[in-house]
This record gives C-alpha cells, structure tokens and sequence, in this order.
C-alpha cells in the first residue's frame, strides 16, 4: 500500500481534507486549539473508515464555527469530559469501524455465554 492509498484510508478524499483543514485554520485560535486537540485524538483512537472519519471531521468543523460564531463557550461544547465527548461522536459515526465492531462482539459473546450458563 502506498502513502497516497494509506493517506486515502486515512483521511480520505485529499480535497475534503484541505477543506476541512482550511475551516479550521479560520476558527479563533482557542476552537481552533480545541478542533486540533479532537482531530489528534481522533487520529490515534478514533479508529473508523475514511468516509465516515472526513464526515466526522468536517461536522466537528460545523460545530466549531457554529459555537465560534454563537460565543458559545467550549467547556458548553464538549462537557466535562472531552474524552467521553469525543467517544460519543466517534460511537456515532462508526458504523463499520474495528472498535465499534469488537465492542459489538464481546458484548454479543458474552450475552451467548450467560445464555448458555448452566442455571443452578
């Protein structure tokens, strides 16, 4: 796999990418902060294919710009756990995502195996 594929996996159409890039370089430099801290973790835990990653990125962008432009406070953006809110955005746009897919299976595993627990 080359880098242009991998990039392509990765963060999808390049054209996407600038645009959302270029959203974000525009937002007032404490979203801005806020948007790369979110795009960083996102690009380390927020394991999901590229469609729905770029998707991901540009609604967070939307967010931003949207919060920036109502003075909306960033602590009323993204509560008091960023991590979690982060989670919760990635639990919603992963559909064919590994992690989803795994926490799916143990979930499912489990269940089977209380299901066939003998009862005592």
């Amino acid at each position: 796999m080359g880098i242009a594929d991998f990039s392509r996996k990765i963060v999808g159409d390049k054209r996407r990418w600038r645009q959302y890039k270029a959203r974000v370089r525009e937002l007032p430099e404490n979203y801005r902060i806020a948007v790369e801290g979110i795009e960083r973790y996102l690009m380390h835990f927020g394991v999901m294919d590229a469609d729905n990653a770029c998707s991901l990125f540009e609604d967070v962008a939307d967010l931003f710009e949207q919060a920036a432009a109502d003075g909306t406070p960033i602590h009323e953006i993204v509560g008091s756990d960023p991590v979690e809110f982060v989670d919760a955005l990635v639990r919603n746009y992963d559909k064919g995502g590994y992690v989803s897919r795994e926490q799916q299976r143990l979930n499912d595993a489990i269940a089977r195996a209380i299901q066939q627990s003998p009862t005592p």
